[in-house]
């Protein structure tokens, strides 16, 4: 990957015919393992959400990815944060929190209730995501608990995520 000024960088909406570099960036950040991932279960039935995902190109070059899902915990609608893709290029330059912000932004300018996603509590947390309000959320798989965080929620959340 070649060195971009910060400049040259634009976070931009998904397009269809970015298919083939973003199944690149996720290979190139996460391997053959993601497709094992409780998340992976939750995509695999929930309606992606073109118009809430978005890329971050330099240069050309697509060097981060942040995907949003129309999801349902229990009775609730929300939405489903993943994948977040950086790559490893520029992963020290904050490009993921810009990505995660946006695309927060970008649901709170719809109006879209709360957020939910599987991950790392000390990154998620800066950007209002919490454990707490997940307690009562069944992911279809095993995931530890601490990992499961939302932002957005006007209560506890409780009930399995579903289409």
């Amino acid at each position: 990957m070649a060195d971009f000024s910060e400049t040259d960088l634009r976070i931009r909406p998904e397009r269809p015919v970015d298919a083939a570099a973003i199944e690149a960036l996720l290979d190139h950040a996460f391997g053959p393992g993601r497709f094992v991932k409780v998340s992976e279960r939750v995509r695999e039935f929930a309606r992606f959400r073109p118009d809430l995902s978005f890329c971050a190109e330099a240069g050309g070059e697509i060097v981060g990815l942040v995907r949003l899902w129309d999801i349902h915990i229990g009775a609730i609608p929300a939405l489903f944060l993943g994948p977040l893709a950086v790559h490893t290029g520029r992963r020290l330059d904050g490009l993921g929190g810009r990505l995660v912000a946006h695309a927060g932004a970008a649901a709170d300018a719809l109006g879209e209730g709360p957020i939910l996603l599987v991950g790392d509590p000390p990154f998620f947390e800066r950007f209002g995501y919490a454990v707490p309000p997940t307690a009562g959320v069944r992911l279809p798989g095993p995931v530890d608990p601490k990992r499961v965080l939302a932002r957005g929620a006007a209560g506890p959340l409780a009930g399995p995520v579903r289409p």
